[in-house]
């Protein structure tokens, strides 16, 4: 049946709401039976790149344009990377630095979120090395104490990253204990459960397969609804001076 222009998507100008009925799947080069589903760019004034990979059978993900977070989300994804081979599960992921020559490939078919973003450089900090991961071993920290609402971090809070990746995992019920305002953007992917976004001065009911775009100082809150948890995987640029 024809929607008749109707969509939850949203674009404004501090945020976007991108959801599965307005996907559209596009290759890039060096790919072989992938494509992907560019959420968010510097075309829309976005700082990095979020994308989600589909793989057919012996799929293979092209080069990458500065840092690569490769998070799976349904199969196995194979990488090779520095000489070694990474089997990645569901939940499981892999950061990999600007300019390591790498492979991303899947025998039987997979779905990932990927994040590209060049890489900057601070004094005094070594850049970081290949890290490999499976988010359900990390342990779950609570946010401002709250053990309903659990931040798992996926890559190390050193100076050596300019950005972070958690997962965020909301009870039924729990919400931001506060309307966050702040430098730093976030990609956001909806992987489980549901709830209410607030974006600005809108609201958006949001589920999981939803994507979520935050410029710098876009106020945000979320709540958790529903009678399962709501988690979603979220990108944060930090750690580097505003000037830089």
């Amino acid at each position: 049946m024809h929607n008749l222009g109707q969509t939850r998507s949203v674009r404004k100008q501090s945020h976007l709401l991108h959801t599965p009925d307005t996907f559209i799947r596009t290759q890039l080069p060096g790919s072989e039976k992938t494509v992907v589903v560019v959420h968010v760019s510097p075309a829309l004034g976005a700082a990095f790149t979020q994308y989600t990979a589909e793989f057919e059978t012996g799929g293979v993900l092209g080069p990458a344009l500065g840092q690569r977070f490769v998070y799976v989300l349904e199969g196995q994804v194979e990488v090779e990377a520095d000489g070694e081979s990474h089997n990645l599960c569901k939940d499981g992921y892999i950061y990999l630095p600007e300019g390591v020559q790498h492979t991303c490939r899947s025998t039987n078919g997979a779905r990932a979120a990927v994040i590209e973003k060049r890489y900057v450089s601070v004094a005094g900090a070594k850049p970081p090395e290949v890290l490999v991961g499976h988010e359900p071993d990390v342990a779950g920290q609570p946010l401002k104490g709250d053990e309903d609402l659990l931040v798992r971090g996926l890559l190390p809070d050193t100076f050596a990253f300019d950005f972070a990746v958690n997962t965020m995992t909301y009870q039924p019920g729990t919400a931001l204990s506060m309307v966050e305002i702040h430098v730093m953007e976030h990609g956001l992917l909806m992987l489980e459960g549901g709830g209410v976004y607030k974006l600005d001065e809108s609201w958006y009911p949001v589920t999981a397969g939803d994507f979520i775009w935050m410029a710098p100082y876009c106020p945000q809150w979320f709540g958790a609804l529903g009678k399962t948890p709501a988690k979603y995987l979220i990108y944060k640029d930090w750690n580097r001076h505003p000037l830089g």
